[in-house]
């Protein structure tokens, strides 16, 4: 029998396609970046024996969360749903109330003289504390100042979303709630609190 030879195929063009499958997927595929959320970090205090500044106790919304992933503000238990309204009505203090933030008026650049809120969402977790109940209670404090500042941007002069403001419209709107939010390192189970 005569031995048949197989035909060559023809590779030279097969490099050029993998060169463009890749380039269109390198070009077409987004990436996830992981984004850090913003945090106002407090000064540097270079002497050891000098201690932060003093925040009166009605200016601060306590926020914890346990190793079994249970919700207390202010020593209450609490649902993280009920969260972002609980926010939204201690940094807004609509009603000048003795239990929540004091107010002080500042001058803001295409405001005017406006009445800022000195509130602090204090939040607080354990080791044992899911990431999952951590990022819900999180994004419930987040939801509360993004619908702040959108309220007060309908309701001010410039009577617009805040997506739709200008940089430094939105700007002027962060003023009136800025973002104050502190976050203390996380318990050991066992330890009591600070």
């Amino acid at each position: 029998m005569a031995k048949r030879s197989t035909p060559e195929l023809n590779a030279s063009s097969m490099a050029d396609i993998a060169f463009l499958l890749l380039t269109f997927f390198l070009l077409t595929t987004t990436m996830d970046q992981n984004m850090g959320m913003p945090r106002r970090l407090p000064p540097l205090i270079e002497d050891e024996q000098e201690k932060p500044p003093e925040i009166n106790k009605r200016n601060i919304l306590q926020v914890r969360v346990n190793s079994m992933d249970l919700l207390l503000v202010n020593s209450k238990p609490m649902e993280v749903q009920l969260l972002k309204d609980e926010v939204k009505v201690f940094l807004s203090n609509p009603r000048n109330d003795a239990d929540k933030p004091e107010k002080e008026v500042k001058n803001i650049e295409l405001l005017g003289a406006v009445s800022v809120g000195k509130g602090v969402v204090s939040l607080q977790t354990d080791r044992g504390t899911s990431y999952k109940m951590y990022m819900a209670v999180q994004n419930e404090i987040m939801k509360a100042y993004a619908e702040l500042r959108d309220e007060y941007a309908q309701q001010s002069r410039f009577q617009s979303t805040y997506a739709k403001l200008t940089e430094e419209q939105q700007e002027a709107v962060r003023g009136v709630y800025p973002l104050n939010i502190s976050e203390a390192e996380p318990r050991d189970k066992g330890k009591k609190g600070r």
